[in-house]
């Protein structure tokens, strides 16, 4: 069966900044749709900020397996009736990874139900990503640790719920350390942030970054059927009551009626 991935990028740097067309020509959403299309088991796509509804229609997101999401200078024009369609599809089953400065990205904040803030520094210093779950499925093929020469420094605290795994640790250069490889179980879905890729610096040509990207996207596949309404909360009738009751004092609704949303 092959995982449909979808890569969705905000596409403004790539856009504006002449360093990073210089890194990404055809986007960054474009190079990590195509490191994932080196896997037999991956099938990826793109959309972008600029796409109608972000690229990302109702339609869309009930063909998607696994959406991967970066962003860093447009979060807030992100539509909030997109945000919620993306959280209730991942309440619902669809897989969903968050890159980078995506810890600030709507839906992860959605998702998370915190602040997600951290400490950066942009001085290209070292990253050191330490494997703190040796045998995870993310983390196969990396080995103990791996280095990325050049990128943006983010650390501690992170404003974020305790994960149900950390995958990764990072040390940079100037002394920080990380979490910089989270999992995270929300509704149906599965989650996975993944601290490294600021966009001045050639982060997602690297091959660990992309083994681990293309790791994720497997372990975030979720084969079931989708929840068809995640967020639903019906009135429960006093004669379908898994146990035979009678109704006893006044009520605030009637029967069948929907309930204070």
């Amino acid at each position: 069966m092959t995982i449909r991935a979808l890569v969705w990028g905000e596409n403004v740097h790539e856009r504006t900044n002449k360093t990073v067309s210089e890194l990404y020509p055809r986007g960054m959403h474009a190079a990590i749709a195509e490191s994932l299309s080196r896997s037999a088991l991956i099938s990826a796509d793109t959309a972008v900020l600029q796409d109608p509804e972000h690229g990302l229609t109702a339609e869309r997101l009930a063909e998607t397996d696994v959406l991967l999401w970066w962003g860093h200078a447009a979060h807030g024009d992100v539509s909030d009736a997109v945000v919620e369609r993306v959280c209730e599809a991942v309440w619902s089953g669809m897989g969903m990874i968050f890159l980078h400065s995506a810890h600030f990205s709507k839906p992860f904040k959605r998702l998370m139900g915190t602040p997600c803030n951290l400490t950066w520094r942009e001085a290209g210093e070292r990253e050191r990503l330490w494997v703190t779950s040796a045998n995870h499925p993310i983390a196969e093929g990396v080995g103990p640790m791996f280095e990325l020469e050049h990128e943006e420094m983010y650390g501690e605290p992170f404003g974020i719920p305790e994960p149900l795994e950390t995958v990764f640790v990072s040390w940079f250069q100037g002394g920080e350390v990380f979490r910089s490889g989270l999992t995270y179980k929300r509704g149906a879905g599965n989650v996975f942030y993944f601290r490294p890729g600021h966009e001045t610096y050639p982060t997602y040509h690297d091959a660990n970054v992309q083994r681990v990207i293309t790791n994720a996207v497997q372990w975030a596949h979720n084969p079931a059927r989708r929840i068809a309404e995640p967020t639903a909360a019906p009135n429960v009738p006093v004669e379908k009551a898994p146990e035979k009751i009678t109704a006893r004092g006044e009520t605030l609704h009637n029967p069948g009626e929907d309930g204070f949303r």
